[in-house]
C-alpha cells in the first residue's frame, strides 16, 4: 500500500513551481473519460426521439462541447499545477473577443438548428416561405438549410432567421392547399353565368382535387368591376403557379366565348373652359 501511495504521490517537476504528480495525471484522465462518457449520454438523450438521420447531426455539435470540456480540465489541471491561468487569458484577450463577435452569429445559427430539428417544426420536403422566398426543404443542418425553388434554385438559408423572421410552413396540415384566381367581369355581365364558367373552369383541371369542391365568391363591386375569387384545393402547392395559370386562360377562353368582358379601370376627364 505504502508503495502505491509513493507512485500516486511522485511528482514530476517542470522548473522550479511547476510540479505535477501521478495522482493528478490519473484524476485528469479519469475526468476526461468521464466528461466523454456523460457528453455521450446527454448526446442520445436528447436525439432519442429524433430520425436517424437526424441523430448524425448532432455528433459535430457534441463533439465541439466535449474538446471545450476538455479544455477546460486542461486549464483547471495547469491551475493547480501553479500555472498562471489568469494570464494566459489575458494574454489573448483580444483574439478571444474578436473570434467571439466573428462567431457570434454562427453560434446564432446553431442554436436555431438545435431548436429545429428537436422541435421537429420544419421537415425534410415541407413547402416553406421565408422572406417572400418559397422552396421545398431538402436538408436541414445544424446551420443552414436547403431548399429548392420552383425555378431548381438553391436557397441556403441561415437557421438563425427561422427565430427574427415569421416562417409560414405550407405544408404543415399535410400537402394539400387552398388556392385562389381573383377576376373582375364588367357591370352588367350575368354573374351567375360567371360562376358557372370559374366552377367549370376550375373544376376542369387536372390538378384540382374534387373534394373539397371548387367554390367561388362575390367579394366585391369594385371602381370597375365585379370582383369574384375562385377558390379551389390542389395537393401540389410547390407548383401552384402552374394550374392557376392554366386556370386564367380556360377562364378567358370561356369569357370571350360568352361575351363577358374583363374591364380595365376607367377615368372620366371634365374639362371646364374659364373665361379669358
Amino acid at each position: 500500500m505504502e508503495k502505491i501511495n509513493e507512485l500516486l504521490n511522485y511528482e514530476f517537476s517542470f522548473g522550479e513551481s511547476v510540479h505535477i504528480s501521478v495522482k493528478a495525471i490519473l484524476v485528469v484522465i479519469i475526468a476526461l473519460l468521464i466528461a466523454s462518457y456523460i457528453i455521450k449520454l446527454l448526446r442520445r438523450l436528447i436525439t432519442r426521439k429524433l430520425p436517424p438521420e437526424d441523430k448524425v447531426k448532432f455528433i459535430s455539435l457534441f463533439s465541439y462541447i466535449k474538446w471545450f470540456l476538455y479544455v477546460t480540465i486542461l486549464l483547471m489541471t495547469f491551475h493547480n499545477m501553479g500555472i498562471n491561468v489568469t494570464a494566459i487569458f489575458a494574454a489573448s484577450a483580444a483574439l478571444l473577443v474578436g473570434i467571439g463577435l466573428a462567431l457570434q452569429t454562427f453560434f446564432q445559427d446553431i442554436i436555431s438548428g438545435i431548436f429545429i430539428l428537436v422541435d421537429q417544426s420544419v421537415h425534410v420536403g415541407d413547402i416553406i416561405e421565408l422572406d417572400g422566398k418559397v422552396g421545398r426543404v431538402e436538408d436541414i443542418k445544424l446551420r443552414t438549410t436547403r431548399a429548392v425553388t420552383i425555378d431548381n434554385k438553391v436557397l441556403i438559408i441561415p437557421n438563425h432567421l427561422y427565430l427574427t423572421n415569421s416562417l409560414y410552413n405550407w405544408t404543415e396540415n399535410g400537402t394539400e392547399t387552398r388556392e385562389n384566381v381573383m377576376v373582375g367581369v364588367a357591370y352588367g355581365s350575368d354573374v351567375q353565368l360567371v360562376k358557372k364558367i370559374l366552377l367549370e373552369a376550375a373544376s376542369s383541371h387536372s390538378s384540382v382535387l374534387s373534394k373539397p369542391e371548387p367554390l367561388v365568391l362575390f367579394t366585391n363591386f369594385g371602381d370597375s368591376s365585379l370582383d369574384f375569387k375562385l377558390i379551389f384545393t390542389l395537393n401540389n402547392s410547390f407548383e401552384a403557379g402552374i394550374p392557376k395559370s392554366d386556370i386564367r386562360f380556360e377562364i378567358d377562353k370561356q369569357f370571350r366565348e360568352h361575351n363577358i368582358s374583363i374591364p380595365f379601370p376607367q377615368r372620366d376627364i371634365h374639362i371646364i373652359k374659364g373665361n379669358v
